[in-house]
């Protein structure tokens, strides 16, 4: 259907910053700034084929420009947290950005790649983001480059690839932070809607989120989304996970994860009919039920606050360098980092 290029704005140091829109023969459309590789709108059909608009975000650029919640970025190169906001890696020690207690958030809050400019190279139906890291930029080893492409399909999927190479060893873990309210964006609370989780088990966490090494089950526990249930049904319950996070925001393992494509998630929106299923090749999804959300103003005069919008963010478990049991992000001279990411809309 072509692609719609408009201005956004211009950043800080003068650079222009572009709207990229995709749109299908359904109605469906996405809009993708190269501001953070961000999704900034994602119109969906509901079960009477009314658009709206279901992701989180912001109608300025400026208010991107501190986006304390991460809204609809790309998080790179490393999301999630780092204990210690430190690791070793080939003998050598690498300090990051102490920023979340004494730990490491989404590689750095102000400098990450979700706060920077991207190139943007647009084809038929998607459009690709690269950006480029120096080695020791963020604490990270490498020259890195990395890329993630935005297509949206004809079956309502807005799908995300990512490719990343590096000439040193390094850590390369992104994800992409939207979050989606299925009712749309201005909508509120999202906890009537309904959640099934492709995970048997998941990676309890410790005081700052940092997982602690194990591998849990989530049967007869409040993280059990192995059938659909109401997010909200379970996210006051007493359970000590829940309440160190105040509700979820945790790794779930997924089953069968083998490298290969694979359905990990559905979410449905009982009243408006919207369904979205979730795929992806990565090993682990991080649910966040946006307890943390501040309060603030978004698009269209919105008000935003806790748990207006959940996050599935596919990666691979965080803070995985320091648990040998875990699969490791480690990337680098005969080893790229590829995976995709699948949203889509029924």
């Amino acid at each position: 259907m072509g692609i719609v290029k408009e201005k956004f704005g211009v950043t800080r140091s003068g650079e222009e910053v572009y709207l990229y829109t995709l749109k299908n023969k359904n109605g469906m459309e996405a809009t993708i700034t190269n501001y953070g590789a961000c999704l900034v709108n994602l119109l969906v059909p509901d079960k009477n084929g009314k658009l709206d608009d279901v992701v989180l975000g912001f109608d300025t650029l400026e208010e991107y420009f501190v986006n304390p919640s991460f809204f609809g970025v790309v998080v790179g190169p490393n999301a999630n947290r780092i204990g210690g906001a430190a690791f070793e890696l080939n003998g050598k020690e690498y300090h990051l950005a102490v920023n979340d207690g004494e730990n490491n958030l989404h590689s750095d809050i102000n400098g990450g790649y979700q706060k920077l400019l991207w190139k943007a190279e647009e084809a038929e139906n998607s459009v690709t983001f690269t950006i480029e890291g120096k080695d020791g930029e963020l604490g990270f080893p490498g020259n890195k480059t990395f890329a993630v492409t935005y297509t949206l399909t004809d079956d309502n999927e807005i799908k995300l690839s990512y490719r990343a190479s590096s000439d040193m060893d390094t850590l390369l873990n992104p994800t992409n932070h939207t979050y989606f309210n299925l009712a749309g964006h201005k909508s509120g609370s999202m906890e009537g809607q309904m959640l099934r989780l492709q995970a048997s088990n998941f990676t309890p966490v410790v005081p700052g989120a940092i997982p602690t090494g194990e591998i849990k089950p989530v049967a007869g526990t409040p993280m059990d989304f192995t059938k659909m249930k109401q997010i909200g049904q379970d996210i006051g319950a007493e359970c000590e996970q829940l309440k160190l996070v105040k509700g979820y925001d945790h790794n779930f393992v997924i089953d069968g994860a083998d490298g290969h494509m694979r359905e990990i998630a559905e979410a449905e929106d009982p009243k408006s009919g919207r369904r979205m299923k979730v795929f992806t090749n990565l090993p682990g999804v991080q649910f966040y039920a946006g307890n943390c959300i501040d309060p603030q103003s978004g698009k269209d005069g919105a008000s935003y606050g806790p748990r207006m919008g959940f996050c599935l963010e596919t990666q691979y478990f965080p803070d995985n360098i320091h648990h040998p049991n875990f699969e490791q992000a480690v990337f680098g001279p005969g080893k790229d980092y590829e995976s995709e990411t699948i949203y889509q809309f029924l």
